[in-house]
C-alpha cells in the first residue's frame, strides 16, 4: 500500500485478478484458469473465495512489506557497515568480504556486502560510474622536443607479401613523420636499425614516448642488466636521450592516429607503386614521409630545433648494441645464448675467472666479449644446445616466430628423408642392416657428416676429462 492508501500490485498479480474476476463471473472455468495459472484447481477456488470476501486486495501476497525470514538481524548490518566505513571505504565489496570474515568473523556473502555498500553509497556499480575524462594534452613547443614512436604490425603489403611491422617515429610538436622503417618484428635490434638512422639523419631528440612493450619497458628487475632497464633504454641512456613510456594509448595518441591514417593511405601508394618488399618499401618511405608531412605537418610554436648533434664519442656500433653481462668460468669459458666461448688460456684472461665481462651482440649477428673496452679474441665452442620446450616468446614476435619454426621443421623433415643424420643423433653408430638410401655421393656425404661427428664427441670427452 502507498502513501495514498491504494495498492501496488505487479502485472502477474494484475494478471491473475482478470483470471480470477472471469472465474468469478463465469465466464471462465476453474480448470482452464488453473492451467492459465499455472497452479492446481484447489488454489484457485481458494483465491475465488479471497477475491469474493476481499476483492482484488485478497489476491495480493500477506507476506509483502513483512521483513524476510532469512533476513540478517539488524545489529548485523550496523556492525559491518561500521567496519567498512572505519577501515574499508575504498574497498571493493568482493575484497571488503573477505576482509569481514578474515579479521573481524563477519561471514557475510559478498552480493550481501555488496548490496548493503551500495545502499550507504559506499560503491558504485561500474554501469552507474561516469566515464574517464582524457584531456587534451598541449603540443610540445620545439621540434625534436618528444618523439612519439610505435610499431604497427599489419598487412602493408596486403596479400602480395606476409604481414610485417613499421616502426614509427612522429614529432610531437608539429605532427610530422620523422621516419618511417619497414622490419619483420617489432624487436630491440629493429629499433635499434631505426634509431641509427634517425640520429644519422635529424640528431639526438631530447625524449622518446612509447607505450609498454618489453623493448622499452622492464616491470621487474631484469636477470641481465640487474635494474629494471632495457637494452634500448641503456642504449638512449648513453646517448643522453631520455625515454618515457605512456600509461595508456591515449596518452601516446598522435603516433597511434598517425597509424591509422598510415594502414589506409600507405598500404594504397605501395599498392599503386606495386611495392611488396621491406627493402622496396624502406626506400620508398622518404618520398612518403616528404608527401605526408606536407599534408598533415603542423608549425611549431618555436621555430627552435631541439636535435643535438651526435658527438664525436658516440661510438653507434658500441652503443647499439645487446650488452649482457656473464661471469667466466674456472675453465675460462663464457656462456651466452646456450653457446658456450672459450678464451685463451693465458695470465690476464685467468686473472678473470669468476669475474663478470660483456658480451655485446651486434645486430648483424656477431658476438664479441669485451673487457674494460677492449675486445678478448675467444673460440666458439660448438655443442649441441639443449632444447627448450618453454622458450619465451614475445606476442608481437610469435607470427614471425612460428614461420621460423615451419622453415625448421621442413629442414628437419628433408634431412630424415634423404637419411643424413640430424644435430640430435650425431655421434651415434649407423645400424648394421639398414639400408642405403640415395645416390652415392649422398652416402659419402653422410659417412664424413658422421665422422665429423664421431670426432666431435671424441673432443668433447677428452675435454671434459681435462
Amino acid at each position: 500500500m502507498n502513501g495514498r492508501g491504494f495498492i501496488t500490485i505487479s502485472m502477474h498479480e494484475l494478471e491473475r485478478v482478470k483470471i480470477i474476476e472471469a472465474v468469478v463471473q463465469r465466464r471462465l472455468t476453474v480448470v482452464l484458469a488453473a492451467e492459465r495459472l499455472q497452479l492446481c484447481e484447489r488454489q484457485v477456488s481458494r483465491l475465488v473465495r479471497r477475491y469474493e470476501a476481499a476483492g482484488p486486495a485478497g489476491l495480493v501476497s500477506a507476506r509483502r512489506g513483512q521483513p524476510s525470514n532469512r533476513e540478517l538481524p539488524v545489529d548485523v548490518r550496523a556492525r559491518a557497515m561500521a567496519l567498512v566505513r572505519e577501515r574499508y571505504a575504498d574497498f571493493g565489496p568482493t575484497l571488503a568480504c573477505e576482509k569481514l570474515a578474515e579479521c573481524h568473523g563477519v561471514v557475510l556473502a559478498k552480493e550481501t556486502v555488496r548490496r548493503w555498500m551500495r545502499d550507504a553509497g559506499l560503491w558504485i556499480p561500474r554501469k552507474q560510474r561516469p566515464p574517464k575524462l582524457h584531456q587534451p594534452r598541449n603540443r610540445r613547443a620545439c621540434l625534436g622536443e618528444l618523439i612519439q614512436i610505435d610499431g604497427s604490425d599489419h598487412r602493408w603489403f596486403e596479400e602480395r607479401a606476409p604481414a610485417c611491422t613499421l616502426l614509427v617515429f612522429i614529432d610531437d610538436a608539429t605532427s610530422r613523420l620523422m621516419a618511417l622503417h619497414f622490419t619483420a618484428t617489432e624487436s630491440t635490434f629493429s629499433y635499434f636499425e631505426a634509431m641509427r638512422r634517425y640520429l644519422e639523419q635529424h640528431g639526438k631528440p631530447v625524449a622518446l614516448y612509447s607505450d609498454k612493450a618489453s623493448v622499452f619497458h622492464c616491470n621487474s628487475h631484469s636477470v641481465t642488466l640487474g635494474k629494471g632497464v632495457t637494452q634500448f633504454g641503456r642504449a638512449l641512456y648513453e646517448l643522453n636521450v631520455d625515454t618515457f613510456c605512456a600509461n595508456s594509448s591515449q596518452a601516446n595518441g598522435r603516433v597511434e592516429r598517425a597509424n591509422l591514417t598510415l594502414q589506409d593511405r600507405l598500404v594504397k601508394e605501395l599498392r599503386l607503386r606495386g611495392i611488396s618488399t621491406k627493402e622496396a618499401a624502406n626506400a620508398y618511405a622518404p618520398h612518403f614521409i616528404a608527401d605526408f608531412n606536407g599534408r598533415f605537418g603542423k608549425a611549431p610554436r618555436s621555430t627552435f630545433d631541439a636535435h643535438r648533434p651526435l658527438r664525436t664519442d658516440d661510438d653507434l656500433d658500441l652503443i647499439l648494441t645487446c650488452r649482457v653481462p656473464r661471469r667466466v668460468s674456472k675453465v675460462l669459458t663464457v656462456q651466452y645464448d646456450r653457446v658456450i666461448y672459450l678464451l685463451e688460456d693465458t695470465v690476464a684472461n685467468r686473472s678473470l675467472i669468476h669475474n663478470y665481462l660483456d658480451v655485446f651482440e651486434y645486430p648483424d649477428g656477431r658476438i664479441e666479449i669485451r673487457v674494460n673496452g677492449a675486445a678478448l679474441p675467444c673460440v666458439r665452442y660448438d655443442r649441441l644446445s639443449e632444447i627448450d620446450q618453454a622458450a619465451v616468446v614475445d606476442n608481437k614476435r610469435l607470427g614471425h616466430t612460428l614461420q621460423m619454426a615451419q622453415v625448421i621443421q621442413a629442414q628437419r623433415d628433408d634431412r630424415r628423408a634423404s637419411g643424413s643424420p640430424s644435430r640430435t643423433n650425431q655421434g651415434e653408430a649407423p645400424r648394421p642392416k639398414e639400408r642405403k638410401v640415395g645416390t652415392r655421393k649422398q652416402r659419402e656425404l653422410t659417412r664424413e657428416e658422421l665422422n665429423e661427428a664421431i670426432l666431435r664427441t671424441a673432443r668433447t670427452r677428452v675435454g671434459s676429462v681435462l
